[in-house]
């Protein structure tokens, strides 16, 4: 008879989860023990960036992952990019060790008291099993909650003494549906509002990329012949930005964003929320006489939703059905944006003229991994994303995603066998959060070039006090900070560009390695704008 461990892993094999992204303690050891051959346990060293890269690989690989933390401990050094995971709809399956089941009454040492509420809300469903040969059919219905739409992490609580209880059997391992439908009867009035709209706009977030919709959104843009925009604070792209109908980004304040879409009568925001708003800038919600409908698979979304008619619909789905049905506009198309004027060289490197430089060196396939939030305008206007599943960041607003997160999707290329170069933009205060990453990228001979623009600041928290009028904040400067000698203390190459002359060369370096690299640019500390 099988031991509940041997069950676990075999459910986790039938299932294809065999990549493991952990940092172990001891309450998972014995879970761990013996590990199998045919696993592969990615080592982070702590418990955040764990999360973040396994978050990463599962966006890139579309597949659900294991995530291995320790108890109570790990959890809650881990719920940040928990957090971040839920709002990327990373379909992660979480398990954390507990103590022994003889002892739990009398709460020993590293005991998790609340594992269940532990890391609520961000999680789609937590469990402990009542008893230990729960455990395998635990796990198939974790793979069968985390991937369905919309998918996320779920969480599994694990007793260290059930592993080595007998399991009588192995549960069945089931097929889930892993997409609603786009039924044409619910999308019908959108499509009559479509079709005989004087203006309408497309708003596309990143869940149309996640579900497949990529082209599907271009066929159905082209077909309307309208504007596209990007949805506020997406973490990832679900229409080209390099495409003639795409206008930027959506910015993420009520009475601003309700200004870019004056003169449009339909509104379609498929894909994203209505909207992720932040700060609070007073105003309307759309524009007087505009309607808005609204396409998610996610029941939350639509709840919430302040305007308009939500459609329950897989996005990407959706983006072909009404690519199909729509009628054909034979309007004069909507004028593309004019071309980037070439970057003013200042006293110092600004982020506008290291991202040109970083456009001008990276290979054409390249996958960009973000969280450089004070100078996202800039890095999204001058790299723009053209293919699918290239662009990746969190949609959270939570620090210490992007470097880990560069981890993963490198992880992702090289088990696809895509192999593309990753191009890791993070800024300084951000990097701190978890650097330890760096350690991982080493030891898997990672191709990630690391781009740490420095300002020497908190330049995002600098933005906001602008915007709140708030002064005198303390806490926001970051000086004295080497991240050559950081890397260099995980094994990994780097090595730090203050010059205009220099970039180009550095960059082509990071570029060209075959293993991780790190360049520290020292920029212009000028606080941008938030709106």
């Amino acid at each position: 008879m099988l031991t509940v461990q041997q069950a676990f892993f075999e459910v986790a094999r039938r299932l294809k989860l065999t990549t493991i992204f952990g940092n172990p303690g001891s309450t998972e050891e014995t879970l761990l023990k013996n590990f199998p051959a045919d696993f592969r346990y990615v080592l982070a060293l702590q418990e955040a960036p764990a999360v973040a890269m396994a978050d990463a690989y599962a966006q890139a690989t579309g597949e659900a992952v294991l995530v291995n933390l320790h108890t109570a401990a790990g959890m809650g050094n881990a719920l940040g990019n928990i957090e971040s995971a839920w709002y990327n709809r990373a379909p992660l399956i979480i398990t954390a060790g507990q103590q022994t089941r003889e002892m739990l009454l009398i709460e020993p040492y590293l005991t998790n008291t609340q594992p269940l509420e532990m890391p609520k809300p961000f999680v789609k469903w937590a469990y402990e099993p009542a008893r230990p040969e729960d455990v395998p059919g635990a796990l198939m219905r974790a793979y069968a909650m985390s991937v369905q739409p919309p998918a996320g992490p779920v969480f599994l609580s694990i007793p260290m003494d059930d592993v080595d209880r007998p399991c009588p059997q192995l549960p069945e391992i089931r097929s889930v549906s892993r997409h609603l439908g786009a039924d044409p009867k619910y999308l019908a009035p959108m499509v009559e509002a479509m079709s005989e709209a004087r203006s309408p706009v497309l708003i596309i977030g990143g869940a149309v990329d996640q579900s497949g919709g990529w082209d599907d959104a271009v066929r159905l843009a082209e077909r309307l012949g309208c504007k596209v925009w990007a949805a506020p604070a997406e973490g990832r792209p679900g229409f080209p930005e390099t495409h003639p109908l795409y206008q930027g980004m959506l910015t993420s304040a009520i009475g601003p964003l309700c200004k870019q879409l004056e003169g449009h009568d339909v509104i379609a925001v498929i894909g994203a929320p209505v909207f992720r708003y932040y700060p609070y800038v007073a105003g309307d919600y759309i524009p007087a006489g505009s309607r808005l409908f609204h396409i998610t698979d996610d029941p939350s979304e639509a709840g919430r939703a302040p305007v308009g008619q939500s459609i329950l619909a897989d996005p990407g789905r959706a983006c072909a059905v009404l690519a199909e049905l729509v009628a054909k506009s034979d309007r004069v198309l909507p004028p593309a944006r004019p071309k980037l004027a070439a970057p003013v060289r200042g006293v110092k490197i600004t982020a506008d003229f290291l991202y040109h430089a970083i456009n001008e060196t990276r290979p054409d396939d390249s996958v960009l991994v973000q969280e450089s939030l004070s100078t996202l305008k800039a890095l999204r206007q001058r790299l723009p994303t053209s293919r699918s599943r290239s662009f990746y960041s969190m949609s959270s607003g939570v620090l210490g995603y992007g470097l880990p997160a560069a981890v993963g999707v490198a992880l992702a290329e090289r088990d696809k066998g895509s192999n593309r170069k990753i191009v890791n933009i993070v800024g300084d205060g951000a990097a701190n959060y978890v650097i330890q990453a760096l350690w991982t990228a080493v030891q898997h001979k990672l191709p990630v070039v690391f781009v740490i623009p420095r300002n020497g600041a908190y330049n995002i928290l600098k933005a906001f006090a602008h915007q709140l009028d708030t002064p005198g904040v303390p806490g926001l400067d970051l000086p004295g900070l080497d991240f050559v000698s950081l890397a260099a203390g995980y094994g990994c190459s780097g090595e730090r560009v203050s010059e205009h002359d220099a970039l180009s060369d550095a960059l082509r370096r990071g570029m060209s390695a075959k293993g991780p690299h790190l360049i520290e640019v020292e920029i212009d500390p000028t606080v941008p704008p938030l709106i």
